[in-house]
């Protein structure tokens, strides 16, 4: 889906003619399935051509990329395949000798499928030969790149078959416990997530080896990254599968601190931005200073009614922390204004609308910019703005919605949003509070 088909033109692998673009409306947001549709035939007969190039499958940088990715790739590949094959990611309910990972079994599916696995492979080659084509244009510019690290992973993956020691797992792979978190001033019903738990003690006696792959992998891909819910490292609310909500869980305590010391070992300073938001306890905030991590503070929290409300205003914010007007979970600021006037009206309390206009005193058109300069004029040592922000969209252009499956993570953004106009007031704004590197 992010292969650059413009690119495979310039490799000789795929014809200007035969990316006439589909028609896809409306143009600011992703249709997923026609995306498919339209890439999948020209993904694999640039994959054909590729194998049939004077080099081909020869090519040293393929086969070095094989080599270096084996960890991961060969397992990925396989389930790839596995999951077409039998019409479903759950693997668990493949044949057992497959679900078991049989290495008779194995073997003989990396022979009869053969290309198909080849093809999976050079997919991801060509994916990670752009991406760092990319992060080394963007890094020779100073930018440099944040990627996010989710704490877990989901059942239906490589990752769970392929390592199914690591997770807590009924004997027949099915997930035993699962992950979420509890009740809440914003969800009475806690939130159940579904992913498998990990089985803490067995990472631990194997040197966490998992984790120092995935971190190793993805600083490589990125100059920090973000640990989402980064509380689950002191501990994780633990829920059983079979369970319909969240409510009846209890925490369970993780090795973090254990963890955090082995990669700080092996990796050195951990360029690492931890997501500290939601049921804090004192411990989680010991962990992220201990390791010296900057914590988050999202400037919309800072208006609502609940008591950690003033933990996300910039009076409260210490210098190694990273400010965010809103998150992708967050709605636009011009729609969280929007909700909040609305919450005004029924009288709700979920916003505190007279603090907004008390703190910020602006109207709608200016709500944007006015957060921006917050967050830009506090200590925090980086503020994050989602170009939605920037651009003062409404919540129309909203990425994601937690707890909801359908819709998110389709908005995207048209070239013509941005301009000189747009970059000049930015550079105004970054050089009056001295936010230059």
């Amino acid at each position: 889906m992010y292969i650059d088909l413009e690119a495979l033109i310039h490799d000789g692998f795929l014809a200007k003619p035969e990316l006439s673009k589909p028609h896809v409306l409306p143009p600011n947001r992703v249709n997923y399935q026609r995306a498919r549709r339209f890439r999948g035939p020209l993904l694999r007969k640039a994959f054909e051509r590729f194998c049939a190039n004077a080099q081909g499958l020869d090519s040293s940088n393929f086969n070095q990329f094989l080599t270096e990715q084996r960890y991961w790739l060969d397992d990925f590949a396989l389930f790839c395949v596995f999951a077409k094959k039998f019409r479903t990611h759950s693997w668990n309910n493949w044949p057992s000798n497959i679900r078991k990972r049989k290495s008779g079994a194995l073997h003989d599916a990396g022979n009869a499928f053969k290309d198909d696995l080849v093809f999976i492979k050079f997919l991801q080659f060509i994916f990670f030969t752009q991406w760092f084509k990319l992060k080394s244009y963007l890094n020779g510019l100073g930018i440099g790149l944040i990627g996010d690290v989710p704490l877990f992973v989901g059942h239906q993956s490589s990752d769970v078959w392929a390592n199914q020691k690591y997770f807590r797992l009924k004997n027949d792979g099915a997930k035993k416990f699962v992950a979420g978190v509890p009740p809440d001033y914003y969800c009475p019903e806690g939130q159940l997530w579904g992913n498998p738990l990990y089985n803490w003690s067995v990472m631990q006696k194997d040197g966490f080896k998992w984790w120092i792959q995935r971190f190793r992998h993805m600083m490589m891909l990125f100059d920090v990254v973000r640990l989402d819910h980064f509380i689950g490292f002191h501990r994780c609310w633990e829920i059983r599968a079979e369970s319909k909500t969240a409510k009846n869980g209890r925490f369970r305590k993780t090795p973090g601190r254990a963890l955090f010391q082995k990669l700080k070992t092996l990796l050195g300073d951990l360029p690492i931005i931890a997501e500290d938001l939601g049921i804090v306890v004192p411990e989680v905030y010991t962990l992220r200073d201990d390791f010296q991590l900057p914590g988050m503070r999202v400037l919309q929290f800072g208006f609502g009614n609940d008591r950690t409300a003033n933990y996300h205003l910039p009076f409260s914010y210490t210098p190694n922390s990273v400010v965010y007007t809103g998150t992708h979970d967050n709605n636009t600021v011009v729609g969280w204004y929007d909700e909040a006037k609305k919450d005004l009206k029924k009288k709700a309390k979920t916003y505190n609308f007279e603090r907004i206009h008390a703190y910020l005193g602006v109207k709608r058109t200016d709500i944007h910019w006015e957060m921006i300069r917050e967050a830009m004029k506090s200590v925090a040592n980086l503020c994050i703005f989602p170009v939605q922000d920037i651009l003062g969209l409404d919540g129309s252009a909203r990425m994601n919605v937690p707890g909801t499956t359908k819709g998110n993570w389709r908005w995207r953004m048209q070239d013509s949003r941005l301009g000189n106009r747009l970059a000049r007031r930015l550079k105004k704004e970054t050089q009056t509070f001295n936010r230059l590197p």
